[in-house]
């Protein structure tokens, strides 16, 4: 299938490793222009780099979304290094983990405004454009946890549901303009962030990490943890023209994780 990304500018956020990176390079690889984001600058310029060696196209551009000028940081650099923007994909890290109940109001308002408000409002500075060219496709990555809340990590379940109804809405309010809306759900993707976690509850418990892992593949029905790029060719296609028609969704790649219908 031809997901006619070939000249499609995209913009990933917190690209600099992860499921953001692996869906970054992905776009690069069927052809888009790809602009990753991030804080550190040596590895965004080692993912640009290798992207580019393996025949992609991609830019970068150092941005921290805890700081409230990040939006105009970013539109900046769309208007520079992309000319425009077709595709934006919401990435953001976790917040630390922990119990709901455990969580102070500081550390609750400032996930918030970078996990949610910041999302918001990078979205609402690129969508007229998106609208005034009839194609836009904004995806937000969240977590499997908007379904099935995860032990431990209360803070994730609450912020990320927030985006679960924004998302829904804006899909609602713009499908008409060519612009279509989607959550991607990630279960246990092996990346850095799951190994963090992984080691958080070895030490929460006191069980050895592989027994913590081994728990976990075992209420998988796939048995596994799933791969970046197995995430990240998902993410190419809700993103790809083919998926026109695809919009308020909450797309689960879980290997079966979710126990819900």
């Amino acid at each position: 299938m031809d997901l006619g990304l070939t000249g499609k500018r995209a913009l990933v956020l917190a690209s600099t490793r992860g499921l953001g990176l692996g869906i970054g390079t992905k776009l690069a690889e069927e052809g888009a222009h790809v602009l990753l984001s991030g804080r550190s600058r040596d590895k965004l310029e080692h993912a640009v780099t290798t992207i580019r060696e393996a025949g992609g196209k991609a830019d970068f551009v150092e941005a921290d979304l805890t700081d409230p000028g990040v939006v105009d940081t970013l539109a900046a650099a769309v208007a520079e290094k992309l000319g425009g923007i077709d595709i934006l994909v919401n990435n953001t890290g976790g917040p630390p983990p922990g119990a709901m109940t455990d969580a102070s109001l500081e550390v609750l308002a400032k996930q918030f405004d970078t996990m949610v408000l910041r999302v918001m409002a990078i979205t609402q500075r690129f969508l007229p454009a998106m609208k005034d060219q009839g194609f836009g496709r904004i995806l937000t990555v969240a977590s499997s946890g908007v379904i099935q809340p995860i032990p431990n990590l209360g803070l994730s379940n609450a912020l990320r549901s927030a985006l679960v109804g924004w998302s829904k809405s804006m899909a609602n309010e713009n499908a008409g303009a060519g612009v279509t809306f989607n959550m991607l759900l990630p279960g246990r993707i092996q990346t850095e962030r799951v190994d963090e976690l992984d080691e958080a509850n070895s030490k929460r418990t006191g069980k050895p990490i592989e027994d913590i892992r081994e728990t976990a593949r075992a209420s998988i029905p796939a048995g596994r943890y799933g791969t970046v790029d197995e995430f990240a060719s998902v993410a190419a296609f809700l993103v790809s023209v083919p998926a026109s028609y695809v919009t308020g969704g909450l797309i689960r790649c879980d290997g079966g994780a979710i126990k819900s219908v």
